[in-house]
């Protein structure tokens, strides 16, 4: 047969809705992650410094040179269409500047652990906790911002906890930062929080893609960034880019649930830019 195939931005909400109500039983789901570092790279020749500050929409690589004009892009041509088509336009939404404020906050606090009280009091229009989880669950099916949960081993307590805030390309996240590129890569602390975006929204994409979960761990000063789980396989991965590669995190929560593999991310073991070149599914 003659098969064309034509790719577009399309409401995922609305191909769901469709599938769901006129084509059951008769169709397979083909999900198409963020373009990676290594598409990207072929692609266009992004260097991986480039990929984990202007991330992986490929229409707005002509303008990276100028840096304003790139912001307003994302801005105006990618988030701005995308929440009111795609949400706004396909479902009731009785706040509209209440989703728009929690897609801002949760780009601005992108890797880190913030509860859903707290980030009410960062908001300008009132609502709920019920209503921001409602927001979220929407913006996750739309691939722009997720909050990952807490790992227990418990399937019952892992919505109990405060939700580590995660961005699908992290572009989105870059378009709130004060510092441009070069100034955020000079700002070791700040680089590496970015870098550990990244590997966050690399890890969320493959997820849905190769149907793996992704959690965080926090038990009092320990901490492990991400925690991959595939049925009874679990891998937790820490970032630590810089001098300090101390990882008790990664130790405690090994000894814990009793985990054999592990990943550091690091200048001196597995280094962040390999591992966006890597498969994930291939380390279960």
């Amino acid at each position: 047969m003659n098969i064309k195939v034509i790719l577009l931005g399309s409401s995922s909400l609305l191909i769901d809705q469709g599938l769901s109500e006129s084509l059951t039983g008769r169709f397979e789901l083909i999900k198409l992650p963020h373009w990676s570092y290594e598409e990207m790279h072929d692609a266009f020749g992004f260097t991986p410094e480039q990929y984990v500050y202007f991330g992986g929409y490929p229409g707005a690589v002509e303008l990276i040179g100028d840096q304003n004009r790139w912001k307003d892009y994302i801005r105006n041509s990618i988030i701005e269409p995308t929440i009111s088509r795609d949400i706004l336009q396909l479902t009731t939404i009785q706040k509209p500047a209440l989703l728009k404020n929690l897609f801002e906050l949760s780009c601005i606090y992108a890797g880190e652990i913030l509860s859903y009280t707290k980030i009410l009091g960062r908001l300008t229009d009132a609502g709920n906790t019920t209503t921001l989880a409602h927001y979220q669950n929407l913006l996750d099916q739309i691939w722009l911002i997720s909050g990952i949960q807490k790992f227990s081993g418990s399937k019952i307590k892992n919505r109990s906890f405060s939700p580590k805030w995660l961005v699908y390309n992290t572009s989105l996240s870059s378009v709130y930062e004060e510092l441009d590129f070069n100034r955020l890569i000079a700002t070791p602390e700040k680089w590496g929080r970015k870098i550990e975006q990244a590997i966050g929204a690399y890890l969320l994409n493959l997820s849905l893609v190769h149907n793996f979960k992704v959690f965080y761990w926090k038990e009092l000063n320990d901490e492990v960034d991400f925690i991959i789980q595939k049925g009874n396989s679990i891998i937790p991965v820490e970032v630590k880019i810089g001098k300090n590669t101390f990882h008790r995190g990664l130790n405690n929560f090994a000894k814990k649930f009793k985990i054999n593999k592990s990943i550091l991310i690091s200048d001196e073991t597995f280094k962040w830019q390999e591992f966006l070149k890597t498969d994930v599914s291939e380390l279960f």
